[in-house]
């Protein structure tokens, strides 16, 4: 129940007539009886309206906006929390009651914050062991069906014993592949990973990175170049392990989820001190909806069909930490049927760069 400042004033206004009243008795005693009664009524008026004016914008006025903000936190209504801290950070009340509220009211927001954010992770742990079950369950539900299989008697087939081991044995490949990438996201996740930077020099990097991908290309047709005005001969500061698996990822990504006969195309330009690379793609493109999960471990924007197209699920959160680590962010713009390009900034290598890290010596590549 929210405290009553009239009643108060009017206890307290009761009081300090009383006590005057009795004074005055003392101090005179040929008080008139009419004189005391309007002399008692002035103070009491008086003092009730100085006390309840001072009481309800002093005292009383704070402590409900303290039982109010208390009655909200335990309806659990931060959004209204929010707003009312918002509004009292622009108080400029300064009295010791408004401070503590002030303070009350930004701890409760805080606290309601972590409170979200352990609710957000733990349905995301819930999600994150859920899909790894799916992703183990089906390369070894295929690998070992495969296998009893041929335990059952078809290995005495030699056509089909090989077919069958091929299977298998692919199932076991795309096994390998998500524990490989679930480690590497747990590395980078964990922060013990440490960037091995180096001059790089980024044309040579990215048509290696195109060389091993020509033969998944070719089987869908696509068609892998440079943008027209790329700068083929940039040398970046970077990571050249790790900044040929984001490439990879990227460009692999285009190559299964974009359309048969399709293109990619890479681009290099300059931003000051950096360098922008784009992989840009003219496929299906991605709904808005879907574009701020993208980066999440285990999102599909259809799961179905992009099961069937292999992967872990894994690479677009793998380039995401990578770039991070990097002190860049990935950014992406795409429309349904208008492609998908995918680009980030990564820092153009300077001659002081050449000693890094205790002074150890970075080697020019040719460019």
């Amino acid at each position: 129940m929210l405290f009553n400042a009239k009643i108060a004033a009017g206890l307290l206004a009761f009081a300090i007539t009383s006590i005057s009243l009795i004074f005055l008795g003392f101090i005179s005693e040929t008080v008139n009886l009419q004189i005391l009664l309007i002399s008692g009524f002035v103070t009491f008026i008086t003092s009730y309206i100085l006390t309840f004016l001072a009481m309800e914008f002093l005292i009383f006025r704070e402590i409900n906006r303290v039982y109010s903000f208390l009655e909200r936190l335990r309806k659990k209504d931060a959004r209204i929390l929010k707003r009312q801290l918002k509004r009292f950070g622009s108080d400029s009340t300064n009295t010791p009651f408004s401070k503590l509220n002030k303070e009350l009211m930004r701890f409760a927001t805080l606290k309601e914050e972590e409170i979200e954010t352990l609710k957000d992770n733990e349905r995301y742990r819930r999600e994150f062991i859920a899909s790894v079950s799916h992703e183990l369950k089906t390369p070894i539900f295929a690998a070992q069906s495969y296998v009893y299989t041929l335990l059952d008697g078809a290995a005495e087939d030699p056509e089909v014993r090989n077919r069958f081991l091929k299977r298998a044995a692919k199932s076991l490949d795309g096994l390998q592949e998500l524990v490989q990438d679930l480690l590497d996201l747990s590395e980078l996740e964990s922060g013990i990973v440490k960037l091995n930077l180096s001059a790089v020099n980024l044309g040579e990097l990215i048509d290696d990175t195109i060389d091993l991908l020509e033969g998944l290309a070719e089987k869908k047709l696509v068609t892998i170049g440079w943008e027209k005005n790329a700068l083929k001969s940039e040398i970046i500061y970077a990571d050249k392990k790790r900044i040929q698996q984001v490439i990879m990822n990227l460009v692999e990504n285009a190559i299964k989820y974009g359309n048969e006969r399709g293109n990619i195309f890479v681009g290099v330009e300059l931003d000051n001190n950096s360098v922008i690379v784009s992989i840009r793609d003219d496929g299906p493109g991605i709904d808005q909806e879907h574009l701020k999960r993208i980066f999440e471990r285990f999102y599909r924007v259809e799961q179905s069909r992009n099961r069937a197209k292999g992967g872990s699920g894994l690479g677009l959160a793998i380039v995401k930490h990578i770039i991070d680590l990097h002190g860049s962010k990935v950014q992406v713009v795409s429309k349904p049927g208008k492609g998908t390009t995918f680009s980030f900034k990564l820092k153009k290598w300077k001659p002081e760069f050449v000693e890094i890290n205790n002074n150890a010596k970075v080697a020019l590549p040719s460019a």
